[in-house]
């Protein structure tokens, strides 16, 4: 039974959200309250699996109170808010304090805005209840480090093509699992692609602020870009994005396809491409989330002869993604997150 504390100012969307997650076969909604000095005088009685969190609250705020619970005791937690829409910084910040996933609340027709996305927002309970609280506890424990200045990169040389490519995907608690691998990596690999499930309007803003902390470059990926090396793109969130063979490198196709597997952008649709432009030119890595988005797709780049790599169990936020494509036999090394970045190295060189 997964026990879910909904903390919101709204007394519409605690009443909505109730109804939605009780008539859930699994979930029982423990509580819920007006804001977080509320929440925590509940939470004294019984503690929470899960935590369904507005962030603009009368007393305290969200993100406040989402620092307070990750340094006091690692909890999963939703955010369900007005405020992340269309990029907002706010998500983005919330997400790096340890937040599992975001949902965007409209300000105007609640009621009918939890029956139209209701499949989505049980996915997000259902998926934070699986979390990894030791990796939670990680997360929130990295969070609280000082903000390191940027790094300085070296000029990258534009129209550097290789016939290799390297291949990222992940969902839930795939920022901070990125994060961790890319700013590992050296200026110098190959092209890198990217997709990470997360909502519209947040990959430009995720891609600009990882920016600042890795060597190499990394972009929110543009229809016909070339993928060349020392570069890195994130593909555009509610866009699926192809890699196609050009000459004797490679170019991302974006285009405002059809959902695959329940998500756009994709990791199937991604890989799928992978497989079939770069073939053993090719390394892909499936990484923490909920699903099996990206097992299928692995497999096709296994069985076209690229390396292939599943994070592990120990390091997952979420061993959804990483442990179905093992099942589905598209894995060659099953490694923690901080041999991921190793493994890149290694077989690029």
């Amino acid at each position: 039974m997964i026990n879910v504390l909904i903390v919101d100012d709204s007394v519409l969307v605690r009443e909505a959200a109730k109804q939605l997650l009780e008539q859930q076969p699994g979930i029982r909604v423990m509580d819920t309250a007006m804001d977080p000095l509320f929440a925590m005088e509940k939470m004294k009685k019984e503690w929470p699996d899960v935590i369904v969190l507005d962030i603009q609250m009368p007393r305290m705020d969200g993100i406040t109170f989402l620092k307070k619970i990750m340094a006091e005791r690692p909890t999963p937690v939703v955010i369900c808010s007005t405020l992340v829409g269309n990029g907002a910084q706010v998500g983005i910040d919330a997400l790096a304090a340890g937040a599992v996933s975001l949902i965007t609340k409209p300000r105007l027709g609640v009621s009918s805005f939890f029956e139209d996305e209701s499949d989505s927002i049980v996915a997000a309970v259902r998926a934070a209840a699986q979390t990894n609280l030791t990796r939670l506890r990680q997360i929130a424990t990295s969070a609280e480090r000082p903000i390191a200045p940027p790094v300085v990169k070296t000029p990258r040389i534009a129209g550097g093509s290789d016939s290799r490519v390297i291949a990222l995907g992940a969902s839930t608690g795939g920022t901070q699992a990125l994060e961790t691998v890319l700013t590992a990596l050296p200026p110098d690999l190959p092209g890198i692609v990217i997709v990470q499930h997360m909502p519209v309007g947040f990959s430009r803003k995720f891609a600009d602020r990882l920016n600042r902390d890795v060597r190499l470059e990394l972009r929110e990926a543009q229809n016909g870009q070339a993928v060349e090396r020392g570069l890195a793109l994130v593909a555009e969130a509610g866009k699926q994005m192809r890699l196609q063979k050009s000459g004797n490198g490679y170019t991302v196709e974006v285009i405002d396809g059809p959902v695959i597997n329940r998500h756009k952008p994709s990791v199937d649709c991604l890989f799928g491409s992978v497989a079939k432009a770069a073939g053993r030119n090719a390394i892909g890595v499936i990484m923490t989330g909920m699903g099996d988005d990206g097992a299928l797709g692995l497999k096709e780049m296994f069985d076209a002869g690229a390396a292939t790599v599943a994070e592990s169990e120990e390091t997952c936020v979420v061993f959804g993604m990483p442990k179905i494509a093992i099942q589905r036999g598209g894995v060659r090394d099953i490694l923690p997150l901080h041999k991921i970045a190793g493994k890149l190295i290694e077989w690029a060189r």
